[in-house]
């Protein structure tokens, strides 16, 4: 079992026609992902990777069982996408587009909630359920089945701790990318929720960064909620005070968000915090040794 996604996932690909949407499609079909129809307006009735492109995500729904969507556009036309597909029905809606527009991004969310569906990004590499499906930007070969849930606000970083693990022969049930903009959609507490109630994952890697109270705001849930073990691994440690990093959303004000109020939020919530990646698969394979078992500190 995974969450999110499994092997029956059906998705679109918006901005199919694109060179990312073209690369990427052909990726995603690579590794086992259903992609049943793409959204270009305008070059309906063409294909890309044998996949039928149609002009409106209403169309390619009306043809085909569609359950998610990933959008591969210009920043500035994402707000459309993201609406067409939301009013068409989708349920999952992955952004891979990073710097939309911060009121767009608003805009989005707020009608996303209404259609009580979930968004994924923007600017994410997306999401997988390994052997089973992906939707994203993510390579194919560095993931494996198994029983450990992945989430992350860093895309890059995530790669190299999936890679630790799977080369300490620990598998992921899913992964999941939050995004690195300024506002995104699930929250790390929102993807918790959904391993805790994953009977097939047994730990969870939380992969976080200075900046914002994301990992702090976590940190509450797993204390109050979470009953499986969670490691997690903190990027920033030397980063000068009030460092901006990469991502849009990781600034630290006020003296919140820093490396180390997050460590001291997650050690205290009985989080194991490995200081490198590659001790990331020793202390999983700990915490499943000794189950549910919290360490406090």
């Amino acid at each position: 079992m995974s969450i999110i996604l499994n092997e029956t996932t059906r998705i679109i690909v918006q901005g199919i026609t694109g060179t990312q949407g073209q690369f990427h499609t052909g990726q995603m079909i690579a590794y086992g992902s259903k992609i049943v129809g793409g959204v270009s307006p305008g070059k309906g009735g063409q294909e890309v990777h044998g996949v039928p492109v149609y002009d409106t995500v209403e169309e390619a729904m009306f043809k085909q069982q569609v359950d998610a969507s990933v959008i591969f556009v210009p920043a500035k036309l994402v707000k459309d996408c993201a609406l067409e597909a939301l009013e068409a029905g989708i349920k999952i809606l992955v952004i891979v587009t990073e710097h939309v527009p911060l009121h767009d991004t608003l805009e989005i969310m707020a009608y996303a909630e209404k259609q009580k569906a979930e968004i994924v990004g923007p600017n994410t590499y997306g999401l997988i359920s390994p052997g089973q499906c992906k939707i994203g930007i993510m390579p194919n070969n560095i993931f494996m089945p198994g029983e450990v849930g992945v989430v992350a606000r860093s895309g890059t970083l995530s790669y190299e701790i999936v890679y630790q693990l799977t080369g300490a022969g620990v598998g992921q049930s899913s992964v999941v990318g939050l995004g690195g903009d300024r506002v995104v959609g699930m929250s790390f507490i929102q993807v918790l929720e959904k391993f805790e109630a994953d009977p097939n994952t047994k730990a969870v890697v939380l992969v976080g960064e200075i900046g914002g109270n994301a990992e702090e705001k976590a940190a509450e849930y797993i204390k109050a909620y979470m009953t499986k073990p969670v490691v997690a691994f903190l990027a920033g440690r030397s980063a000068p005070p009030g460092k901006r990093m990469g991502h849009a959303g990781a600034i630290i004000e006020r003296g919140k968000g820093t490396f180390e109020s997050k460590v001291e939020a997650l050690t205290a919530a009985g989080v194991r915090v490995a200081s490198l990646p590659w001790e990331v698969g020793p202390l999983v394979k700990q915490a499943l040794a000794q189950g549910s078992e919290k360490i406090y500190g």
